[in-house]
């Protein structure tokens, strides 16, 4: 088959959707090396490196399209796509061409999410009307839709009215440096470099409402005659919620026990920007900290899991498909709760033993060769449509 991908995010997206883009396309490249493989980027950067390989083509607009990137992505490429007689088009991050359901181009699309549904106060206005559009397109023109999630499956059959059928679930997974124990040295030179402390609590995520680091930074207030472990920040934020976040530290006096990684001069470091340093974070924290409200699947949890630390989560949205029995789940909105989980996590070194042994196990259902392969399965059922109507009797 020769299949093409959005790879924008992939080439101009440090995390979120460029890791998943990155682990996704390398894997398929590496797993099922017969196919032709093209990644369409309106530029071609230095954040990713793809497989030097023969049957790996990254494909860069031309003409006119270099002027109008963004128009090229959105619906000029179907030239390109045509011309390169491309059989599948992936849409990696809920969008696809314009038109290309004429092309006679077959085309799935990855859902991560619909967040700015529940939570369109935390989104611009003009956003919301712009996602909507091109979500709703993407899942109407399809041929079919990956979703990263059980919810988020649900969220589209529920909210867009997608068929169930038309929807397959195929979990993500993490970069393959996650995989890596880091040595005590590499550990000791990531810690030196960020000046963290000898043990900390981790928080990974943007600095949101529905991420609620504002919950975390309570708990710990609460906490603080029981529990002596500060807080890392992997997250940035700039709103009214990351304001109140900041007047809450500085008003409780927890500027020493609150550390924001983005704020540091090492922040601009390329392994930083590359999350080549992040293994090392994580697996030098005590636990995770990510009670968010809603998901599309929660990447952080699985990145914990892979790095062998405890985690608190959620008992809401995907979260539980992600931690599975490894996590230690609370109310996300009740800030005793939270607290509560910290300080048993922090202070029961047999739990602590027990969810690192539990999460090392769960870890492995979201292996990158099983991510690849499932996304491969759905290909061939899309390159052959006799193999749905097959399934669809048995």
């Amino acid at each position: 088959m020769r299949i093409a991908f959005d790879a924008k995010r992939a080439f101009e997206n440090s995390t979120g959707l460029g890791n998943y883009s990155r682990m996704l396309i390398d894997q398929l490249i590496a797993d099922f090396p017969a196919n032709e493989y093209y990644l369409m980027a309106p530029r071609h950067t230095s954040v990713y490196r793809p497989q030097q390989s023969p049957n790996v083509h990254v494909i860069t607009p031309s003409g006119i399209g270099r002027s109008l990137p963004s128009l090229w992505r959105s619906g000029w490429v179907k030239n390109d796509l045509k011309r390169l007689g491309i059989d599948i088009y992936h849409g990696l991050s809920h969008e696809i061409p314009v038109g290309i359901g004429r092309t006679g181009i077959r085309s799935v699309v990855t859902i991560h999410d619909l967040i700015f549904e529940y939570y369109p106060e935390q989104y611009k206005a003009a956003d919301v009307k712009i996602y909507r559009k091109k979500f709703k397109y993407a899942c109407e023109h399809a041929t079919h839709i990956i979703s990263v999630s059980n919810k988020t499956r649900e969220d589209l059959v529920e909210l867009y009215k997608v068929p169930a059928s038309k929807i397959s679930v195929c979990y993500p997974s993490v970069m393959p440096v996650y995989e890596h124990i880091v040595n005590d040295g590499e550990r000791e030179a990531v810690r030196e470099k960020y000046r963290l402390p000898a043990k900390y609590l981790l928080y990974v995520g943007s600095i949101v409402e529905r991420k609620n680091l504002l919950n975390i930074c309570k708990a710990l207030h609460v906490l603080k005659d029981k529990v002596d472990l500060p807080l890392v920040v992997i997250g940035s934020g700039s709103g009214n919620y990351a304001t109140q976040v900041n007047a809450f530290i500085n008003a409780n006096g927890m500027q020493a026990q609150v550390q924001f990684l983005e704020r540091q001069q090492e922040a601009n470091d390329p392994k930083f920007k590359s999350s080549e340093d992040f293994p090392a974070i994580y697996q030098s924290a005590e636990m995770l900290l990510y009670p968010s409200v809603y998901e599309g699947f929660g990447l952080p949890v699985l990145e914990a899991l892979w790095s062998r630390i405890p985690v608190i989560t959620s008992n809401t949205s995907c979260l539980p498909e992600t931690g599975g029995d490894a996590a230690y789940y609370v109310d996300p909105t009740s800030v005793d709760e939270l607290a509560n989980a910290i300080l048993t996590v922090s202070s029961n070194d047999i739990l602590r033993q027990q969810m690192i042994r539990k999460g090392i196990a769960h870890a492995q259902k979201f292996a990158p060769q099983i991510a690849a392969a499932k996304v491969m399965e759905v290909y061939k059922n899309v390159y052959h449509p006799e193999r749905w109507q097959r399934m669809a009797f048995l």
